[in-house]
Formats: structure tokens, sequence, C-alpha cells
């Protein structure tokens, strides 16, 4: 359940402790609150990022979902499809794609789109953002309920007033039961660079697995200090993922 909150919210401070308490754990609200950045980790991780984006949108609430896109990343980066939703068990109807002319109309179709409250979530890729516009999207985003995703390239930095910013990489896929020589389920890298509402937890790298079955993400354990190469899945490497909100 999304809470919405406006700029001027008169919740009282130890309500506002147990709202940032039920954000603190992984994912920390993404897709379900707030303005959440997912960038890629290095040139051509766009594709990961994308998919990163995709497995959160589970965790949303029922409606659409706004995805606008920079028209200057669609040349150099291709975009996301019906197909593609599908494939992360998404409805591809529930989908709306928007292309802006530059950051700027991108940001402010984002910041109409989540204010207005009617889309489930916004996804926008665009080439960079000021504090300021982050700032304006966080208090829209109260303002309306509509949580917003923000992919950005390999060089996004600086400061940001959103509430978490990931760095996203690809990761081998898990091994597929069926056929050694096949892929199986998708698998990220996702370092938590900022955090505001558990900012102990910045810097922490999470092995994270798409399961296709409970259609959300799940944390995998001892991808790191493992080889890539193909294993069977067992029940103790893997810690199922529960949603929060």
């Amino acid at each position: 359940m999304i809470t919405k909150r406006g700029p001027q919210s008169l919740a009282s401070p130890a309500n506002r402790r147990r709202d940032d308490a039920a954000t603190a754990t992984f994912p920390f609200g993404m897709a379900q609150e707030g303005v959440h950045e997912i960038a890629e980790a290095r040139y051509g991780d766009a594709g990961a990022a994308a998919g990163f984006a995709l497995s959160a949108l589970n965790t949303s609430r029922p409606g659409v979902w706004l995805w606008i896109r920079e028209r200057a990343l669609t040349a150099d980066l291709g975009r996301v499809t019906g197909l593609g939703a599908a494939a992360f068990g998404l409805d591809p109807s529930r989908l709306v794609f928007v292309e802006a002319g530059s950051s700027l109309e991108a940001l402010q179709a984002t910041e109409e789109s989540v204010r207005s409250g009617a889309a489930s979530a916004v996804i926008t890729e665009l080439k960079e953002a000021s504090f300021t516009a982050t700032r304006r999207l966080l208090l829209a985003s109260e303002a309306g309920g509509t949580p917003a995703l923000l992919l950005f390239p390999h060089t996004r930095a600086g400061a940001t007033a959103s509430h978490a910013r990931w760095r996203i990489s690809p990761a081998p896929s898990a091994p597929n039961l069926f056929d050694a020589r096949a892929p199986g389920s998708p698998r990220w890298t996702a370092r938590l660079e900022r955090c505001r509402t558990a900012p102990g937890q910045a810097g922490r790298q999470f092995d994270l697995e798409f399961d296709d079955e409970t259609l959300c993400l799940r944390l995998v354990s001892g991808l790191v200090d493992r080889p890539a190469a193909a294993r069977p899945a067992r029940p103790a490497d893997i810690l199922p993922f529960r949603k929060t909100g």
C-alpha cells in the first residue's frame, strides 16, 4: 500500500518513523513509493537496468505503468517492448510508452504524471537530472502517491533528492535445470549507492535473481565468491524475497 503524504504532511514524528521503518528493508520502497534511481554500472548495462526496473513493477499497485523515454536514447540503446515486459510476468497492455524530446521534457512529463496519481508507477529513461529536478519529482510523487523510477546511463553522479540510487550490472544467469547449455533466470549485481531511508545500507551489494514462478526478485547468496560456472540451484543457496510496503 502506498501512503500519500503531501509536501506539508501533518503526520507526527512517531508515524513518520514507522513509515520510514517500513521502507528500510530491501528494496527500500522501490516501485512502491517515492523516487528511486537506477543507473547502469558501465556503458552497455542499460538492458540490465531496464530489466531490474521491470522486475520491480509487480510490487506496485494495480493500474497502468507509464514508461517515458528521452528520444536521443532510443537510437543508442533501443527500447523496452511489450514482449520484453511479458518476460517478467507483466501484462503488456498495462504499459503506456511516451517519447520525450529532451531530458527537460521527460522530467516535466514525469512530474505531471506522478502528481496526477493516474498511473501505478512512472518509469523514465533520461540522460541527467539536477538535484532541484529530483527534489521537485519527490514532492510531486508524495503529493500524488505515485512512485517513480529514473533510469540513467553510467555517467550518473552527484547529489540527488531521490530516496535511493542503484548501480546495476548484469550477472551470469542462473543454471537451467532442463538444459545445461541454455540460460536460466536472469540475475543482476545491484549496488546501493545512496539510500535516504536506510543510510547505513549505502555501499551494500545485492546479488539478485528473478523468480519466474513467484514473479519477484529474490536474494541469492554466494555469487561473489563463487565461479560463474553453472551449478544446480539448492534451497540453502537462495533466500526468498518478500515484498515490502
